[in-house]
């Protein structure tokens, strides 16, 4: 009896596959992987020969993934991730010692977990150290010499080793849609002053003269969150990292606008280990921004 071949999905086709859904265009995707469109499109075939079904279908002038697709879609980001793991694991085995990273709460449960376990299983004999801190907190830190690298919102000055790596655009947030329609001042919910969410919020609503105000503070995410579920006000946060029973809204509230996120660092040149963490988490970063695009 002859066995059936075993299914062995192409890198390269699934790579565009990929990158033609997160840039919502295979035009798109063909630019940033500098090939042709009829190359894109051959590549496309290929996976639904290897598939043995289709895995696209057309969505007025775009192509979306059929059930298929969608299944497919969630392993080619593994397989892919795990190509580019092990990639770095067989290219730095000799790495060792220890990174110090510090990143704000609304990393902690979407990108730490996993940075963490890219950059553990690739580096075996390197530590990494990670701590959840705000912005003032972390560019102390790196001022101080305490962090090797940082992931903070904005750009800030304080800071000569910046790399802004993507940009997110502020949400307001709440539990109860119905808030933003009541005649009383808009209840927020914040960080304590200083916080550029806040600010951001508070001068928006001033430039259309709706009057506000602070119903909650918290020193930490989970807190403005809770708050937000209870209906005690809006949160003013990038939608990354946002929890599933929380909701956008943007009925008669003014537009607020996008915050860059920047990788900071204490010196100019960064050890290769250094370097290896920032590499995994900007692509991490970007491929959350251009899902959430």
């Amino acid at each position: 009896m002859i066995e059936k071949a075993p299914t062995i999905f192409d890198l390269e086709a699934l790579r565009i596959f990929v990158a033609g859904q997160d840039l919502g265009s295979y035009a798109k995707a063909a630019e940033r992987l500098n090939k042709s469109t009829s190359a894109v499109s051959a590549q496309l075939k290929k996976l639904d020969y290897q598939a043995g079904t289709a895995l696209l279908r057309k969505d007025g002038r775009g192509l979306l993934p059929t059930d298929a697709g969608e299944t497919l879609l969630a392993y080619a980001r593994r397989l892919l991730a795990l190509n580019e793991e092990a990639a770095e694991a067989v290219c730095s085995t000799d790495l060792a010692g220890r990174v110090r990273l510090g990143l704000q709460e609304d990393f902690s449960e979407m990108l730490l977990p996993e940075v963490l376990g890219q950059f553990t299983r690739a580096h075996p004999k390197l530590r990494l150290e990670a701590s959840i801190a705000r912005n003032r907190e972390l560019i102390e830190r790196i001022l101080g010499g305490n962090l090797d690298l940082a992931l903070v919102w904005g750009q800030p000055d304080a800071i000569r080793y910046a790399e802004p790596i993507a940009s997110f655009p502020m949400q307001w947030i709440t539990g109860n849609r119905s808030i933003a329609k009541d005649d009383h001042p808009l209840p927020l919910v914040a960080f304590e002053a200083p916080c550029l969410f806040r600010q951001a919020a508070t001068e928006a609503l001033d430039q259309i003269g709706k009057p506000w105000q602070v119903a909650f503070t918290s020193s930490n995410l989970s807190g403005l969150w809770a708050a937000a579920r209870a209906g005690l006000g809006l949160v003013t946060r990038p939608s990354i990292g946002l929890p599933g029973d929380l909701t956008v809204i943007r009925e008669g509230l003014p537009p607020l606008p996008s915050l860059p996120l920047t990788l900071i660092r204490p010196q100019a040149r960064q050890n290769e280990a250094t370097a290896r963490l920032a590499e995994i988490i900007t692509r991490s970063v970007k491929s959350s921004q251009e899902r959430a695009a």
